[in-house]
């Protein structure tokens, strides 16, 4: 295999193990984004018990919205690195082949099995009604619902998109050199200023069904697996400083420290609908779509940098977890509305709730999903 086809991070194979640690973290944070969700912060759930404490509520709407800023990017960005080294080896047929098994499975699995048992659970044993699931499956009508796997049909849908580049195209060798800080924070503003006008139609919050896309975070995902697509042509990742990483985690932690109660006091200063900062023409909203990117592309900067210089120790523990945050981010549902709806009748504040369920549902969904990658024939998918 020629120099230009080796696979596109740094050599060997062992010095990227803090890529595989970030993964980990980021799965972690999507098991407690949705136990958020169920339990106060906003957003749509399969099972929820909203918390009406104020002292829980907004950091919970914290804790979303700085997650949100950057996790689902992050995937987006970490899943492109190895897609032009895996094009190369493999060829379009190969390669598309490989894809639609590995995400495309899912997906029917998801939308066919999961989805419409998840929404059983909380409607027999939450909602009270005594029916059997073979009964409200005769009444079920939505199949197609891709639910947490929206993210694995945008992938797909992106790897599409990148083999008939590939094939329409080819390959062509460009240079860009690693961005510098400033280049970072003009980029990310531009992704907030697209992000604006993409929500002046689409607002946060609406859905493309039945696929799942919010349409209003498209422009960074778009955006962050096109820039996972150059940094491993031109070996990003080989170079970052540290001296960067740091840098940006201190924009990230002012940004969120200070940005963030700024945002919250101006809306009770001004008395506004705070729907202004999800859509349409307000400077509100354009405020909130910078915020957003910046704070996004700083975490996601730090995270690369720092995590490439402290990070990269190899660790058995962590690499079975790795192996398993795919399993884990496909069934971590599963966990939460079980735990969430078998504590539904306890009678105490959902925030406490929530202290309770989080721990159990990380535990939990790593445990279930280590189990599953050691089945013969599942493993080759998840």
């Amino acid at each position: 295999m020629s120099t230009q086809s080796q696979p596109a991070l740094i050599q060997p194979k062992a010095k990227i193990n803090y890529i595989n640690h970030i993964k980990v973290l980021l799965t972690v944070l999507v098991i407690l984004h949705h136990t958020v969700i169920a339990y106060g912060a906003p957003g749509g759930w399969y099972y929820t018990q909203k918390t009406t404490l104020m002292g829980a509520i907004i950091p919970m709407t914290v804790f979303v919205s700085v997650n949100q800023a950057f996790f689902m990017g992050f995937f987006f960005f970490l899943s492109a690195l190895f897609v032009p080294s895996s094009y190369d080896k493999k060829g379009p047929v190969k390669f598309v082949t490989d894809r639609l098994l590995r995400l495309g499975i899912p997906l029917v699995f998801y939308s066919f099995v999961l989805s419409p048992f998840l929404s059983f659970i909380s409607y027999k044993w939450a909602e009270g009604h005594d029916v059997t699931y073979a009964q409200y499956l005769s009444g079920f009508d939505s199949w197609i619902d891709f639910g947490v796997l929206w993210f694995v049909a945008a992938l797909l849908l992106f790897n599409l998109l990148y083999v008939f580049y590939r094939l329409m195209v080819g390959r062509i060798a460009f240079s860009v050199a690693l961005p510098t800080v400033s280049r970072i924070i003009t980029f990310a503003v531009s992704v907030g200023l697209i992000s604006f006008a993409v929500r002046i139609i689409f607002p946060v919050g609406w859905v493309l069904k039945p696929l799942g896309f919010q349409l209003g975070h498209f422009a960074q995902y778009i955006a962050l697996f096109v820039l996972g697509l150059v940094a491993a042509r031109n070996k990003w990742l080989n170079n970052v400083k540290l001296k960067t990483g740091k840098t940006m985690r201190t924009v990230a932690i002012c940004l969120i420290v200070f940005g963030f109660p700024l945002l919250f006091i101006v809306r009770k200063i001004l008395n506004f609908p705070i729907e202004w900062y999800s859509g349409g023409i307000h400077w509100q909203q354009d405020a909130y779509a910078i915020w957003e990117q910046l704070v996004g592309f700083s975490i996601i900067t730090a995270l690369l940098c720092i995590g490439k210089h402290r990070w990269n120790n190899s660790s058995i523990f962590l690499s079975k977890l790795s192996r398993s945050a795919f399993a884990v981010y496909i069934f971590h549902p599963l966990l939460i509305v079980s735990l969430t709806v078998a504590l539904s009748g306890w009678a105490v504040d959902p925030a406490l709730k929530f202290l309770l369920v989080a721990p159990m549902a990380v535990t939990g969904s790593f445990l279930l999903g280590m189990i599953l990658v050691k089945i013969p024939g599942v493993n080759k998918i998840i």
